[in-house]
């Protein structure tokens, strides 16, 4: 069974496809909605591509490092949360 997680909450060596971008929760604390999803897409982070958690800070897990498209991106949990990801099955 496949199941679907935000980008923010997957731990390391977890991988999946990307169904969404720009549909995580709204914070305060977080830039406007509209720039934030278009900062992602432009790291490539775009429906359909593979994603891959590689490496999370020590202690705190934040920020996290993804691979995807071929690039290796850092973010924020809170940033990665705008991100829904189709989990790979084992």
């Amino acid at each position: 069974m496949k199941i679907t997680k935000l980008l923010g909450h997957m731990q390391c060596g977890e991988k999946g496809t990307i169904v969404s971008v720009g549909s995580g929760p709204m914070r305060e604390d977080m830039p406007e909605k509209t720039g934030l999803t278009e900062r992602l897409l432009e790291m490539g982070l775009v429906e359909g591509s593979h994603v891959e958690v590689l490496h999370e800070a020590p202690l705190s897990g934040d920020p996290i490092a993804v691979s995807v498209r071929g690039t290796l991106v850092g973010l924020r949990r809170s940033e990665a949360d705008y991100v829904e990801v189709l989990e790979d099955s084992e």
